[in-house]
């Protein structure tokens, strides 16, 4: 058995998982279901029942792309060149198929019935999603698919590293301020703190590793 084969059956069964929920709950649906939501979390677009099985089969498909692009990276990514690095993509592959698969969770589970707040559900998991990832943002090295993919950053290691270093304590932070801001406010304010938040986390860190490329890549 090959070191990737328990990896990949483990992927399979998380993403078969949505489509196990979507359907147990098919025979109770009516024949009209939610499928799309406004800025408030409610449902302002309809399908037939069948659609349930829409939003597990988009989230398995993106999450099988990623898995397999994460856990081969060292195949064709040029900048993929630390050996130390296999271990940590093949875990961020399953953290991936991991997220996809509570998404393709949330959707399903959002399309029960037009009274159900996806805002409420799917931002403040996202919050958490950033967190867990600016936790890995400092153990990134250098590549052309995960990370802070800047001119600056690619071009020079020293402004990777300590570019990866504030981003990682920026989407920790700015992370768990999701999560709080989306569960205590109302739909609409919650969704904008959220973007606002989502914004101040990439444009840190990509100012910090422009200022720091002029700096000839020297931290002052």
């Amino acid at each position: 058995m090959k070191k990737s084969t328990p990896n990949l059956l483990i992927a399979l069964v998380l993403l078969a998982i949505p489509f196990g929920y979507a359907a147990y709950l098919y025979p109770s649906l009516p024949e009209t279901i939610p499928t799309h939501f406004n800025i408030k979390g409610e449902a302002d677009g309809f399908g037939g029942r069948d659609s349930i099985f829409l939003g597990p089969g988009i989230m398995s498909a993106v999450g099988l792309f990623t898995f397999f692009l994460l856990s081969n990276i060292k195949n064709f990514d040029p900048k993929r060149f630390k050996n130390e690095d296999d271990g940590l993509f093949k875990k961020m592959a399953l953290f991936m198929v991991a997220f996809m698969s509570v998404m393709g969770l949330i959707i399903t589970y959002s399309a029960t019935g037009p009274s159900v707040n996806i805002t409420k559900l799917l931002l403040p998991f996202l919050g958490l999603v950033f967190a867990a990832t600016g936790w890995y943002m400092p153990k990134l090295h250098q590549n052309y698919f995960a990370g802070f993919k800047l001119p600056w950053t690619l071009e020079n290691e020293d402004n990777w590293n300590e570019t990866h270093k504030i981003a990682g304590t920026v989407w920790m932070f700015g992370g768990w301020f999701q999560v709080i801001a989306t569960i205590t406010l109302s739909s609409k304010p919650a969704f904008i703190c959220f973007m606002i938040a989502t914004a101040i986390m990439v444009i840190i860190p990509t100012v910090f590793s422009y200022r720091m490329f002029k700096n000839g890549n020297q931290i002052k």
